[in-house]
């Protein structure tokens, strides 16, 4: 495999993370992995309603997340909801996806936050469920809550940032921050699961999600370094 890339450390809400392969972050303080939208046995839903895809796609999140797990030594996991492609998804794993997933879940303290694709989601695949957390005072929910004024992490969108350099368009995912305004920093995580799409970082959905906000920037590794974009300004 490739050796996963960390970015340089980014502040939120006054605790320290880090991006890891641009899509997830990592809480030294906390031990915690965190990661939005696996979106684990969306190949064989697809298949299952007549469209074929390879059935390969939880394998690879799977792998992806077992090597972030071992780069970062990390102890605990929160994944942010839409963690299946449906409810129903743990039964249609294949036995290698499955003793991966087993193994993940034995191994770190692992918690699934449920989302809108996997609500009923039981918690047979190990670990638990939970519907959002408070860690730190930092919230851990599926979809960001418009009004919110206290520090939040969540997932549902996944942003991507789409530019266009040199007659080239670029899209890459990226975290979205809401900054200022009335409460604290609020942050949406890029999809993590090897077969998901992505929502322009700049849709009125997002910006709109991240109200009340003063500034709402895309963050994406680039080169080694943290670059950020500007996606919105409150009007003076």
């Amino acid at each position: 495999m490739v050796p996963l890339s960390f970015a340089p450390s980014l502040e939120f809400n006054g605790e320290e993370f880090a991006l890891v392969d641009g899509r997830a972050l990592y809480w030294p303080r906390e031990q915690a992995l965190l990661v939005a939208d696996l979106h684990l046995e969306k190949a064989s839903f697809y298949a299952k309603h007549g469209q074929m895809l390879p059935p390969y796609d939880s394998r690879e999140t799977l792998e992806r997340l077992a090597l972030a797990i071992r780069a970062t030594g990390a102890r605990r996991v929160y994944t942010l909801g839409d963690n299946f492609h449906d409810s129903a998804g743990t039964e249609r794993l294949e036995p290698h996806a499955a003793g991966m997933l087993a193994a993940l879940t034995r191994a770190t303290d692992w918690v699934w936050i449920t989302g809108n694709h996997d609500s009923a989601m039981e918690a047979a695949a190990g670990g638990t469920l939970a519907k959002e957390l408070e860690i730190a005072g930092l919230l851990l929910r599926h979809q960001a809550k418009k009004g919110e004024t206290r520090p939040e992490l969540s997932g549902h969108y996944h942003p991507r940032l789409q530019l266009r350099v040199r007659d080239r368009a670029i899209r890459r995912p990226c975290a979205v921050i809401g900054s200022g305004g009335d409460g604290g920093g609020r942050m949406i995580l890029p999809a993590f699961g090897a077969l998901t799409g992505g929502m322009n970082a700049a849709d009125p959905a997002i910006l709109d999600a991240l109200q009340p906000a003063a500034a709402i920037d895309a963050v994406v590794p680039a080169r080694g370094q943290l670059a950020t974009f500007p996606l919105w300004r409150k009007a003076a």
